[in-house]
């Protein structure tokens, strides 16, 4: 475990999350354009990819690091059969479920309960598959659909604020079910479909695109909001939520409907719309 890593046992992981998120959204323009500089060259991120490839045109940290792609800087597999990758980043891991865990890291795990809050909810997902995507701050941060889905549920559930980096999830135990999370559940033609939008230390916020900020305000208990009636019904590679700042989204699959893409493993880079999973029949 890194010093950083085991720092972060005693941070007041709120109280600094709350500090970068007022930063983000900071107006003023040398301490932004400052921002976004020292993040631009650091990370290399690539500008050209972006709707607004000049540095200087946006407002804010946050503007900036939620910034949009250019029209068809990301295609979807064109298969229609193909479940899409939900973000830009790497894989932290992905795989089995396997007697309802999930694996973190070597000699690391959690239970789908865990993740998701209730037992009932996990049910589904106790031998399906799950991919866990790390978007780190150079990437593209907004996420999309994997496949055609209507909302059912969302549920926010509280907890801490790790880090997410490869040493906080190779050495804190259950770092995913531990941390602050917006659990959003889908209905779609092969059954339920989870998505996982996980929060991490100096995430400032997580937002989606049928309800706006969800976190913060941050939790103290969980909280479920119930979205059968809306008949929200988000595209296959539509925009889905967004993060400030990096961290990581879990698509959850049940049993027997689809096959990962054999090239996936650890640590391999992905990008939004290429072949996550392929649906079998």
């Amino acid at each position: 475990m890194s010093p950083l890593t085991a720092l972060s046992y005693v941070l007041p992981h709120r109280l600094l999350s709350s500090i970068a998120r007022k930063l983000a959204y900071s107006r003023n323009s040398r301490l932004k354009q400052w921002l976004i500089d020292t993040v631009i060259a650091k990370f290399h991120v690539d500008m050209s990819e972006a709707a607004e490839p000049d540095p200087r045109a946006y407002p804010s940290f946050n503007a900036f690091f939620t910034r949009a792609l250019r029209p068809g800087a990301r295609v979807p597999d064109p298969d229609p059969r193909a479940l899409l990758m939900p973000a830009d980043g790497h894989i932290s891991q992905c795989g089995p479920i396997k007697s309802g865990r999930i694996f973190q890291a070597k000699g690391q795990s959690f239970t789908v309960e865990e993740l998701l809050g209730d037992a009932e909810s996990a049910r589904p997902y106790a031998e399906g598959l799950f991919a866990t995507i790390y978007l780190s701050p150079r990437d593209y941060h907004r996420v999309h659909m994997p496949f055609d889905a209507r909302l059912i549920e969302t549920v926010h559930v509280p907890g801490r604020l790790f880090s997410v980096g490869t040493d906080a999830v190779a050495s804190v135990p259950r770092l995913f079910a531990r941390n602050e999370r917006l659990v959003c559940h889908f209905e779609t033609a092969f059954g339920p479909m989870v998505q996982v939008m996980v929060g991490a230390l100096l995430v400032s916020g997580v937002e989606t695109v049928w309800s706006g900020v969800e976190i913060p305000p941050y939790g103290h208990r969980i909280t479920r909001k119930n979205w059968r009636q809306q008949d929200i019904t988000l595209a296959r590679f539509a925009e889905m939520a967004r993060f400030n700042y990096g961290s990581t989204v879990i698509t959850l699959l049940p049993p027997g409907v689809a096959e990962l893409a054999p090239q996936l493993q650890a640590q391999s880079p992905v990008r939004l719309g290429q072949r996550l999973a392929t649906l079998i029949g």
